[in-house]
């Protein structure tokens, strides 16, 4: 009895180095801008005594680590594949959205401690350095948004990237809403309110990546693809009489793979039937169920032997 594996297509597993090129320039583009906001948030959480600024600084310090960890990944990506590392660097794009997220969290966690704290104590806050330093970041957290929006869609590490400047924005409108009602009214409390929205932005993304991310490190199932379907379709092809050891998880963004044993009537290993049935699962998968799987791995047995083969498994 023979088996066959088979491929549904060349392996040429490294991203569009063009378009790399083009994330690395904006994320350094970005992280240039970042770093400049988090010195002058630094500077003015300083001087005006602002629980907003200060949280705002901490989001843009961690978003310049994270911008540093993306440009890395983004270099690493890259690489070509190898004898050693079969897939290159893919997943470098996957750890450096986890540890974004990992540190974010600890930042939203110390934003919402703070906060309590000031809404029962408020300091004295000066609007009016407050109101200067929101209109700087927002300003530039703009140009950065603009500078990244061209690469959001490409992966899962510049999407991460995005998402972090958009929410550094929204801080920035929330540090200038507070300057405004604390000079207009004098409510201090303003400013702690102002840094638990900050929070409330930071802690759901963060938890959004780390599931992500997450989700593909433990090799789930990519999103909006059923394997029972997937099963029941293969075992509804003529001649199949079984399908066993059936995987899909994600290698990085964009890039699904599944692999399966299906076992057929002995006579397709003699009358060509089997390497037809092969080039239908394969396109199947590449046009079907939802996920578009272009690196789909089968291996063809009679039942022979895939009863050796589970006999194995269970022994």
């Amino acid at each position: 009895m023979s088996a066959g594996h088979g491929h549904g297509h060349a392996h040429g597993h490294g991203h569009d180095h063009g378009a790399a090129s083009a994330n690395r320039t904006r994320l350094a583009i970005a992280l240039g801008i970042t770093a400049t906001i988090f010195i002058a948030e630094v500077i003015g959480a300083h001087l005006t005594n602002s629980l907003a600024l200060l949280v705002d600084a901490a989001h843009m310090f961690t978003d310049s680590v994270g911008l540093v960890v993306a440009f890395l990944a983004a270099t690493l990506m890259t690489r070509p594949a190898s004898a050693k590392r079969t897939w290159g660097w893919q997943r470098a794009e996957v750890i450096a959205a986890s540890g974004q997220a990992a540190v974010l969290l600890v930042v939203g966690g110390y934003a919402v401690y703070e906060g309590v704290t000031r809404l029962l104590w408020p300091p004295e806050v000066f609007p009016g350095g407050l109101a200067l330093i929101g209109l700087v970041g927002l300003l530039g957290n703009l140009a950065s948004l603009l500078v990244l929006s061209g690469g959001r869609s490409h992966n899962l590490n510049m999407r991460a990237a995005f998402l972090e400047v958009a929410n550094d924005a929204l801080g920035s409108v929330a540090v200038l809403v507070a300057a405004g009602v604390i000079a207009l009214t004098g409510w201090m409390r303003a400013d702690a309110v102002a840094g638990l929205a900050v929070a409330a932005l930071i802690l759901p993304r963060a938890l959004r990546l780390l599931r992500e991310s997450g989700a593909i490190l433990l090799e789930s199932t990519p999103e909006g693809l059923d394997l029972d379907t997937v099963r029941a379709h293969i075992l509804g092809l003529p001649h199949v009489v079984g399908v066993h050891d059936l995987h899909a998880s994600t290698v990085a963004s964009g890039l699904p793979v599944l692999t399966a044993h299906v076992v057929l009537d002995d006579e397709c290993f003699t009358d060509g039937h089997s390497l037809e049935l092969l080039a239908d699962v394969q396109r199947c998968m590449a046009e079907h169920h939802g996920v578009s799987i272009e690196h789909c791995t089968l291996q063809l047995e009679s039942a022979g032997i895939a009863h050796e083969h589970l006999e194995h498994l269970h022994a």
